[in-house]
């Protein structure tokens, strides 16, 4: 992939969280999918394959109704690393963070969050 068909997958996956479609969202990764969560502090939680994956991804999109991602800035590092700059509404609150992705065969295989706190 290039640089622009990873910035092109990276916005119909941030499309799919923002539209609460878990089966879009898990349509744009791979099936070995690594998933570093930004909580709890101060490593996060590891989650590795489709099924760990969906299951918090899921827990997300249905325990916050009115959750939302803004890009902010994204940029690819080489032809398989992304750097993603958001911020993440709730309703009540936000927080900001940047996410650490790579990708392969056209897909996202590894997504590190990192949040502001």
């Amino acid at each position: 992939m290039d640089a622009e068909e990873t910035l092109a997958l990276l916005d119909r996956f941030t499309d799919a969280l923002n539209a609460h479609d878990l089966d879009a969202v898990m349509g744009l990764v791979t099936d070995d999918i690594i998933f570093e969560s930004t909580s709890p502090a101060p490593d996060g939680a590891r989650y590795v394959g489709r099924e760990e994956v969906a299951a918090v991804w899921g827990n997300l999109l249905t325990s916050t109704p009115n959750a939302n991602f803004t890009v902010e800035e994204q940029f690819c590092a080489d032809t398989d690393r992304a750097i993603v700059k958001w911020r993440y509404d709730w309703g009540e609150g936000h927080v900001r963070g940047v996410d650490v992705i790579r990708v392969r065969d056209g897909k996202i295989c590894e997504s590190m969050g990192y949040v502001k706190g």
